[in-house]
């Protein structure tokens, strides 16, 4: 058999042909800028209204008052009277400045204390040194050994104290040996 469909159509029924046009977003964005242009002038007009409100009202300066200088910018020496840490002013050249100096500490010689007889030597010539003599692992014969600590001698005390591993001995061989 042969089957058929046929579609039938009801007048009204359908498919949506729009899910929305252009003519609504342009309003919404429309409206968006003239919204924000509102709020702009209201806060300026806001803003001009207090500050001649509050220059109005403001208290008159005594005579007697000397002006300072321009607080809002700080020469060299009021900055050092600031405690550490202080704000950086240039971070490129200050940080430069550092890792300059770091690079030339490890790349020389120099003293770190001289009455005790510390020096600091090249990175280098460190890594070559160790690579010749390697690092001391084990104390040196005739060194004192270093000193135990609390766990170690609490461990040691422990062993020596335990008997669990000795046999006991029969108390007829302790009464005969008296």
């Amino acid at each position: 058999m042969t089957e058929h469909h046929h579609e039938e159509h009801h007048p009204g029924a359908g498919f949506e042909r729009e899910d929305l046009g252009a003519r609504p977003i342009f309003g919404f964005l429309l409206s968006l800028v003239i919204v924000g242009i509102l709020i702009y002038y209201v806060l300026w007009g806001m803003f001009r209204f207090l500050d001649t409100y509050n220059r109005q009202h403001e208290r008159p300066v005594s005579p007697m008052v000397v002006p300072e200088e321009e607080t809002r910018t700080a020469g060299r020496a009021q900055i050092q009277q600031f405690p550490e840490p202080r704000l950086e002013e240039d971070e490129r050249t200050e940080l430069n400045d550092f890792r300059y100096g770091e690079e030339e500490r490890l790349n020389s010689y120099g003293w770190v204390d001289q009455n005790a007889g510390i020096v600091h030597i090249p990175i280098t010539r460190a890594m070559e040194l160790i690579a010749q003599q390697g690092l001391p692992t084990t104390p040196q014969a005739g060194a004192e050994p270093a000193p135990s600590s609390p766990v170690n001698l609490a461990k040691q005390a422990a062993e020596k104290s335990d008997t669990s591993a000795v046999p006991a001995a029969p108390a007829a061989k302790k009464a005969k040996r008296k």
